[in-house]
């Protein structure tokens, strides 16, 4: 699929090749919930970039996005990605929520994203989810997700839809969140959208799952600080990667990190 938006954004503000020493200090400092090897000299996106660019992004879920289990507000990965692009990014998460699955406040995505404000004009929009669908009656689950991908389509015509699929949050991962990566990988196809499989990526593994994951009680099986530092990270290099398709846009660099790639 052709994103011309994603192509001009991550062109003009430079997405950077960042290690997780950086995330980790994203996720650790202080700030407000809403917000290559090759030799180059690869650095943050100026002001002066991001002005002229005026990118914006809204990502949108479940407790993932919500930023669960983080220890301070806008900790959670959403809100790192938007840090990290240098972008205005709007995060709309609620704990619970599924395309089937009633959340914390009762919503499920399409009534959720029906609510959205259709002013909001994202150029791109991150669609996040749902392991919590997986006990869910899946018979259901494919006109749910038409339901909430149409509703994003017509609310915000000019955007590019990306949809991201689950990530486990136990491993073995459980048969329904199998069935769900599997509807949905197909319903992207059917729609045209682009879809990030971090269970095909392998995101999280054995061995990285006890840094990504926090499973006191507290955490609750969520990620933790350093986890949603990772996966601010892995996300920004697939949105990298989605936008030619024999090369990633731009060659992250590998640097010495606190959470192992699996």
């Amino acid at each position: 699929m052709s994103m011309p938006r994603i192509r001009r954004f991550l062109a003009a503000v430079g997405v950077v090749a960042l290690g997780s020493g950086m995330l980790g200090a994203c996720a650790s400092a202080s700030g407000d919930a809403d917000r290559s090897d090759d030799g180059r000299d690869l650095s943050l996106p100026q002001a002066s970039d991001v002005r002229e660019a005026e990118p914006s992004l809204l990502i949108f879920g479940d407790s993932w996005t919500y930023g669960l289990a983080a220890s301070r507000p806008g900790g959670g990965y959403a809100y790192l990605t938007g840090e990290l692009l240098g972008w205005d990014t709007t995060v709309d998460g609620e704990n619970g929520s599924g395309y089937l699955r009633t959340g914390q406040h009762g919503g499920t995505y399409g009534p959720r994203a029906a609510q959205l404000d259709p002013v909001l004009d994202p150029d791109i929009v991150v669609v996040q989810g749902s392991i919590n669908d997986r006990r869910q009656d899946l018979s259901r689950f494919r006109a749910a997700v038409d339901e909430a991908w149409n509703t994003f389509t017509r609310h915000y015509p000019d955007a590019d839809i990306v949809v991201l699929g689950p990530a486990p949050h136990a491993l073995p991962v459980e048969p329904g969140i199998l069935r769900v990566e599997e509807m949905l990988r197909a319903a992207a196809a059917d729609h045209h959208l682009p879809y990030i499989s971090p269970l095909a990526d392998e995101w999280i593994t054995t061995a990285n799952y006890d840094a990504v994951i926090d499973t006191s009680p507290e955490g609750n099986a969520h990620p933790s600080d350093a986890g949603h530092a990772y996966l601010a990270e892995r996300l920004v290099d697939a949105l990298g990667e989605l936008t030619i398709h024999e090369e990633p846009l731009v060659a992250l660099e590998e640097t010495e990190t606190p959470v192992e790639r699996g």
